[in-house]
C-alpha cells in the first residue's frame, strides 16, 4: 500500500428485497450469485483490488461478518478491517465512523465509498473513472460518480452538471430526485445530467470536516461509538449505546446535499444497481425472445421473461409466458408481471406483517463455520442437512428439550461429547456412520479435513427452535442464546 493507494469502504448491510424471494432479511442481494461471476459483494470487492488499491473496510452488521469474510476469502481477497454497526442506521453514520477509523492512522487517507450490490461488467473502464477523481478527492473535494444515462429512468436519482471541470472533475450543480417520466426525458435530452450512483471519494479529513459542519451532533455520537468500540475476532464492535443515538440518515441528505466542495466524475460504462427482478432481466443472457433462464429452467413460446430456478430439484417450465418474472425457491415462488416487480418490497412487508417467515427467512441458514437447511420439520422432529467447513467448529453446547441423531454422509466429523464438561469423549465419525447425542449431553462437532463435510441431523423433542441452545465454548466468541 502507497500513501495514495485508495481504500474502498464496502457497506454490505441491506436487505434487497426488490429480488425476493432470492433477496431476503437473512441472505440479502450483495451476497447471492445472482448473475456474473460470483456474488455482487465479490464482484464489488474484486473489482476495487490490485494496483491503486488498499485492502477494502467493510462495514456491515453482526449477522453478515462471517460471510462477508468467507466470500471475501473465496474471492482470493483479505479486509484491512470490518466494522460492525450495532444497529442499521443508513450510509451516514457508516460511512462517518469508516472515516474516523482510518483517520486514526492518516487524515488524508484517500477513501471509495461503494455500496457492495452495484453490477458493472467492464471493471476497467470503472477504475480508471475512479483514478480520474484522484487529483480532485486529495485537493479537498467529495467527488461522486455519475453514470451516463441512456434511457429516461425514473427509478434513480440524477446529478446536474456544473461547468467549468476542475481536476478533471466537473462542479456539481444540484442532486435531482428520482424525477416524473417527463422530467426524465427532458433531462436526457438535455444532455447536462447523470445519474446519480452513491459512490463518493474524498479522504479522511474531508469527511470528517463536513460531518463537523452539517452534522456535528452525529459526529460526537459515531466518534463516542468508536472510542468504546470492542475488538471482536479480528472485527471492531461499534459501542451500540452511542450508536443507537444516531439519525438513520443517508449520507446524501446528511451531507452531500449541503457541502459545496462536491465535484462529479462521469463515468460512461455499464453500470446497474440491480434493484429489482427487471434489471437481473435486462443483463442476463436472453434468446431472440428476450426470454433469460437460470438454473433448472425450461421455456416454450415465451417472449421477455425471466425464468429462474434456485433449487436442482425444482424444475422451472414456463408456457407461453410474455413479459412475466417466475422464480422458484425450495419453500417460496414468485410469479409476477415485470412491470409491477417495483413493488415487491411492499409486498414483502405485508408478508412480514402477516407473520409470513418467508418474508425474511431461508430454509438455508448460513452460520460462521458453514450452513444448515431444514428439510422436515413438525411438531415433534425435524431433519436438517449440515454442511460443516474445512477446519471449523460449532460451539460446546447442550440442549434442554431435545435429542439429536447424527449422520455423516461427505467427509468425517469430529465428535465430542460426553454428560458433563469433565467426563468427554472424542470420536471420529466417518461417512456412512452415524452417532447420537442424547438430551442434556455436551456436544461439538467439528471438520477436521480440508473439504466440506456433510451430514443430516435427526432432531426428537419438545421444542426444536434454534434459541434452545447452552453454550459453553465457541471460537466464534457468541454468546448464550445465540443460532448454531
Amino acid at each position: 500500500m502507497t500513501s495514495n493507494d485508495i481504500t474502498p469502504v464496502i457497506l454490505c448491510g441491506g436487505s434487497g428485497t426488490r429480488l425476493w424471494p432470492v433477496s431476503r432479511k437473512g441472505f440479502p442481494k450483495q451476497f447471492i450469485d445472482l448473475i456474473g461471476d460470483g456474488s455482487l459483494f465479490q464482484q464489488s470487492s474484486t473489482r476495487l483490488s490490485g494496483d491503486g488499491f488498499a485492502d477494502p473496510l467493510i462495514v456491515t452488521n453482526s449477522d453478515f461478518r462471517f460471510i462477508a469474510t468467507q466470500q471475501l476469502h473465496d474471492a482470493g481477497l483479505t479486509p484491512g478491517k470490518v466494522l460492525i454497526e450495532p444497529q442499521a442506521r443508513n450510509t451516514a453514520p457508516a460511512l462517518l465512523a469508516a472515516a474516523l477509523v482510518m483517520a486514526q492512522d492518516d487524515d488524508q487517507a484517500l477513501m471509495l465509498a461503494a455500496p457492495s450490490d452495484h453490477y458493472i461488467t467492464q471493471a476497467d473502464v470503472f477504475c480508471a473513472s475512479v483514478m480520474r477523481g484522484k487529483a480532485a478527492a486529495l485537493n479537498g473535494q467529495i467527488v461522486t460518480f455519475g453514470i451516463k444515462p441512456d434511457k429516461p429512468e425514473t427509478g434513480y436519482g440524477y446529478l446536474e452538471l456544473g461547468a467549468n471541470e476542475v481536476n478533471g472533475a466537473l462542479p456539481l450543480k444540484r442532486f435531482v430526485e428520482k424525477p416524473q417520466r417527463a422530467d426524465a426525458e427532458r433531462m436526457l435530452a438535455d444532455g447536462g445530467y447523470l445519474w446519480n450512483a452513491g459512490i463518493f471519494m474524498y479522504t479522511a479529513r474531508t469527511m470528517i470536516d463536513a460531518f463537523a459542519a452539517h452534522a456535528p451532533d452525529m459526529l460526537a455520537q459515531v466518534r463516542e461509538a468508536i472510542e468504546q468500540a470492542q475488538p471482536d475476532l479480528g472485527f471492531l464492535r461499534l459501542a451500540p449505546e452511542p450508536w443507537g443515538k444516531c439519525a438513520d440518515i443517508s449520507v446524501d441528505f446528511a451531507i452531500m446535499e449541503k457541502v459545496s466542495n462536491l465535484s462529479v466524475i462521469a463515468h460512461e460504462g455499464d453500470w446497474s444497481d440491480m434493484g429489482g427482478w427487471n434489471a437481473v432481466h435486462a443483463h442476463a443472457e436472453k434468446d431472440a425472445d428476450g426470454v433469460a433462464l437460470q438454473g433448472r429452467s425450461h421455456a416454450v413460446e415465451c417472449k421477455d421473461t425471466l425464468l429462474r430456478s434456485e433449487s436442482g430439484a425444482v424444475q422451472l417450465v414456463g408456457l407461453g409466458l410474455e413479459n412475466i418474472v417466475a422464480v422458484a425457491m425450495p419453500d417460496a415462488v414468485l410469479v409476477a408481471d415485470r412491470s409491477r416487480t417495483s413493488t415487491l418490497g411492499d409486498v414483502v412487508k405485508q408478508m412480514r406483517a402477516a407473520g409470513v417467515p418467508q418474508a425474511d427467512t431461508f430454509p438455508k441458514d448460513h452460520r460462521p463455520w458453514g450452513f444448515f437447511e431444514t428439510l422436515i420439520l413438525s411438531d415433534s422432529f425435524q431433519v436438517k442437512r449440515i454442511v460443516v467447513n474445512p477446519g471449523a467448529a460449532l460451539s460446546l453446547q447442550s440442549h434442554e428439550h431435545r435429542s439429536e441423531h447424527w449422520i455423516v454422509v461427505v467427509g468425517t466429523a469430529k465428535v465430542t461429547v460426553g454428560p458433563t464438561q469433565d467426563d468427554l469423549t472424542v470420536q471420529m465419525v466417518k461417512a456412512n456412520e452415524s452417532i447420537y447425542i442424547p438430551l442434556h449431553a455436551i456436544h461439538r462437532m467439528e471438520n477436521p479435513g480440508d473439504t466440506p463435510m456433510e451430514l443430516i441431523e435427526v432432531q426428537t423433542g419438545s421444542y426444536l427452535g434454534e434459541d434452545d441452545i447452552v453454550r459453553y465454548d465457541d471460537i466464534y466468541a457468541r454468546g448464550q442464546g445465540a443460532k448454531g
